[in-house]
């Protein structure tokens, strides 16, 4: 009976488009307290929220839409929301609610809940959410780069000096597991994002067409403010988070450079590692390495004051990518560190541990906060993009652009 009443509704609404049917999904509702706590529930639509947030746009405006959104259990609305992905969390909008709602963590509750919604396959989004799983995701990488270690007879600490490639055999066949990974991923990452656009293309909120730029004006727009972070700069009581944000981005684009550069040294040039410490590539690396380690420290700082200020909660997911980040760097530094003091033992076994901890990173992509980069992008390309722009339009668009 119930099941005809709603259907009588829906049909109806369909009629008459100033009819908006509300089905309350609980569990989402439940989901968003245990991931930001269920003081959004005291929203009142003051709207202080979204007045305060300096990079809310004018045109359905951000928080206050999401928060009402959320004690309403409208989760296709929100999950497919792209203003979630324009939201930095510096938690300007927190700081002035006057109920203590924190629109901040609700929004990045919902991102969380995101990564699990477009994750495929889907049961990898569910064991990237739960605790309970992080020891498979641990084993997992570490006994396949051991598979490998032992099909290839390199089990056993070699004695002399101390090169890592005598025990990881290295380009061939450990760069085949790491390139396959990272294919893998890139395809999983694929299928979410393609999902992600049709949505948000399709989303009933829309900005209005005006002003508004082409696709190869929109591309560029937004490789610009992703490279400066401008639009977080722009945040207030945040601010702090800017510059930790920013030594994380750059000092992993220096430790990416480097390592494609050790790559194609390998391949091409028959490069011989480990490199000189004043050598160039290497001095490049240590510098990002640097960078990364004190932007990681300096973000897990900056969330557990957030958290002694109860503004700022940080669920698993969160943890979850900053303990991998953390782990990343000081392996790879430790690594170095136990290589130039001769000590074979540490050296080799924090190497192995460095590998499993980027492994990890390339294999759980997709699902992590590390795919924010992914869906911020996307849904900055889409906030400066008309939604009439078909496919078609934006195929001529981009040839012409590249003729």
């Amino acid at each position: 009976m119930v099941e005809e009443i709603r259907n009588t509704i829906r049909e109806q609404q369909g009629k008459d488009s100033g009819m908006i049917f509300v089905d309350p999904d609980l569990e989402f509702v439940n989901e968003v307290a245990g991931m930001s706590g269920d003081s959004f529930k005291k929203c009142f639509q003051c709207a202080a929220c979204s007045a305060t947030c300096p990079i809310s746009p004018d045109e359905n405006p951000f928080p206050r839409k999401e928060m009402i959104w959320a004690i309403w259990g409208m989760k296709d609305r929100l999950i497919k929301d792209p203003d979630i992905w324009l939201c930095y969390q510096c938690n300007d909008c927190s700081a002035v609610c006057p109920r203590t709602g924190n629109p901040g963590d609700v929004l990045a509750g919902i991102r969380n809940l995101a990564f699990k919604y477009y994750a495929f396959p889907s049961f990898m989004g569910k064991w990237l959410s739960d605790i309970k799983y992080l020891p498979l995701l641990i084993l997992f990488p570490a006994i396949l780069l051991l598979l490998v270690m032992g099909a290839t007879g390199h089990l056993t600490i070699p004695e002399g000096e101390i090169v890592f490639r005598k025990v990881f055999p290295h380009p061939w066949p450990l760069d085949a597991v790491f390139i396959l990974a990272s294919l893998v991923a890139a395809g999983c990452a694929a299928v979410g994002a393609m999902r992600f656009w049709n949505d948000i293309r399709n989303s009933p909120v829309q900005r209005k067409e005006g002003h508004l730029t082409t696709f190869g004006e929109g591309i560029s727009a937004t490789i610009k403010e992703i490279l400066q972070h401008s639009r977080f700069s722009e945040c207030e009581a945040g601010k702090h988070r800017y510059y930790s944000h920013l030594l994380v981005f750059y000092g992993f684009l220096a430790l990416f450079l480097t390592t494609s550069l050790v790559c194609t040294g390998l391949y091409l040039f028959d490069l011989q590692t480990p490199l000189p410490l004043l050598h160039p590539v290497k001095v490049l690396g240590n510098l990002g390495a640097a960078a990364f380690l004190v932007g990681i420290c300096l973000m897990i700082y900056q969330r557990l004051v957030a958290a002694e200020k109860d503004v700022g909660k940080s669920s698993y997911s969160d943890w979850f990518f900053l303990w991998l980040m953390l782990t990343l760097a000081l392996t790879g530094i430790f690594s170095q560190v136990f290589r130039l003091a001769e000590i074979r033992v540490l050296a080799y076994g924090t190497y192995f541990l460095h590998l499993v901890s980027v492994l990890m990173l390339f294999l759980y992509f997709p699902y992590s906060k590390f795919a924010h980069l992914m869906y911020r992008t996307i849904a900055i390309i889409h906030a400066r993009i008309p939604v009439s722009v078909s496919a078609t339009t934006i195929a001529a668009d981009s040839s012409s652009e590249a003729a």
